[in-house]
């Protein structure tokens, strides 16, 4: 049986619209302080779109990333709803938080580069 991409190229735009969706409403709807400056960095549909991963980054905030975690998870069911009637989805997935420490690790591997440079550089 042969696979249909059609399916998986509107999985992706229905993925993108969720990311731009949440990231507004987020920013101008959610009232709780500890979710303030978030970016979603990214958003993965589940194949029967009943899950969704949102994958965010906190950015100078004065709240933990357990407490900015606390804050996405406790505003969920709204983001659901409200994305799933901005989108006109009959069934809105389901919102998992999950910390994007992408920038975090780079930044890490960027340190142990220049470190390993350094080093080098020395013993010339």
């Amino acid at each position: 049986m042969k696979k249909s991409t059609q399916g998986g190229g509107r999985l992706r735009k229905i993925e993108a619209q969720l990311q731009r969706v949440l990231a507004e409403l987020i920013a101008r709807e959610v009232k709780d302080p500890r979710v303030g400056n978030v970016t979603i960095t990214g958003v993965r549909l589940a194949a029967d779109m009943g899950a969704a991963k949102v994958f965010y980054s906190p950015f100078a905030s004065r709240h933990s990333k357990e407490e900015v975690q606390a804050g996405l998870t406790r505003a969920a069911g709204f983001l659901r709803g409200e994305a799933g009637r901005r989108l006109e989805l009959r069934h809105a997935p389901r919102l998992d938080f999950v910390l994007d420490d992408t920038a975090e690790k780079a930044a890490r591997l960027t340190g142990l580069i220049d470190r390993a440079v350094a080093q080098d550089s020395e013993s010339k």
